[in-house]
């Protein structure tokens, strides 16, 4: 067997593969315009606007927690390996939360009873931006007076006001959106949130399944971009001066679901739970509730 020695010349140009790596540099200088990749044009309805028409979905872990995490136990240990917590790189920008002092603590104290206080567990509806990022799809459907967003879980809708700009007339799960155009970017904010719900021990509204949170003083400001023919650019700046020391922003992809025969189908998560919300003597009172204990 020849050996090649330190220093030795090998029978090939040396050359080659550095004039290839020049010539690809230069085509991609050509195409990109200084670094820049191509802007991408959006289609457009019927007015003119970007085309948001479709079925999106997450596809992250900010469900569990917004913030960078590790892999972790799920909240029954009689579910072994199936409900376990999965690792995310987290989504919020330029470091942690910025809590206030009382605000982290009571973060911490909601981790610690996530099956008891999370709203997610009953079925409440998940108000703004946590619509946005739980692994279910929602439907963009789009015309100039409103934009409205169908998810799939609890059928939660988003109604967006294009054109008739108001403030919240009354406080609700979801909130009052007021929607405009920046260009090739939906613009909407979100205020008028449920802050407390006494009735069913809620004192807090839930952004994650790791106890993330805010209040009735929310304001939530999102911008929504199209870059590409299956992608959404998506954003949420978040502000609620009683629970943070300032504002911050969540940032992420959302993608398009593709199926040929794709559409929301019908989740009612309420009938799951009844029990949990009413307690058993609802489900002994009704009797497709009762029937539905047998088959279980």
């Amino acid at each position: 067997m020849r050996t090649i020695q330190i220093g030795q010349k090998r029978n090939w140009r040396p050359n080659a593969l550095a004039t290839l790596a020049v010539a690809a540099g230069l085509v991609l200088a050509g195409t990109a315009g200084a670094g820049q990749a191509p802007a991408y044009t959006a289609p457009r309805t019927a007015d003119g606007r970007p085309d948001l028409n479709g079925f999106w979905q997450a596809m992250n872990e900010a469900h569990w927690d917004l913030e960078g995490h590790v892999a972790a136990p799920g909240p029954l240990m009689e579910a072994g390996a199936a409900f376990v917590i999965p690792p995310g790189l987290g989504v919020v920008e330029d470091g942690p939360i910025p809590y206030q002092a009382w605000a982290a603590a009571k973060k911490q104290e909601h981790f610690k009873n996530w099956l008891a206080l999370d709203p997610e567990v009953k079925c409440f509806l998940p108000g703004v931006p946590r619509i946005m990022y739980m692994p279910y799809p929602t439907q963009f459907i789009q015309s100039q007076q409103i934009i409205m967003m169908v998810s799939q879980y609890a059928g939660a809708l988003r109604t967006i006001y294009m054109d008739n700009h108001m403030e919240s007339p009354a406080d609700t799960w979801m909130g009052w959106s007021n929607g405009h155009w920046d260009g090739e970017t939906l613009v909407i904010e979100t205020t008028g949130f449920v802050g407390v719900d006494t009735l069913n021990r809620i004192d807090t509204r839930w952004l994650d399944r790791a106890g993330n949170f805010f209040t009735e003083a929310l304001r939530v400001v999102e911008r929504i971009t199209r870059i590409g023919p299956d992608h959404l650019h998506y954003e949420a700046t978040i502000d609620d001066p009683k629970v943070y020391t300032r504002p911050w922003k969540i940032s992420m992809p959302l993608y398009r679901r593709l199926e040929d025969n794709m559409q929301i189908l019908e989740l009612r998560c309420v009938e799951f739970v009844e029990d949990l919300m009413y307690g058993r003597s609802l489900t002994e009172a009704n009797p497709l509730n009762s029937e539905r204990e047998g088959v279980r």
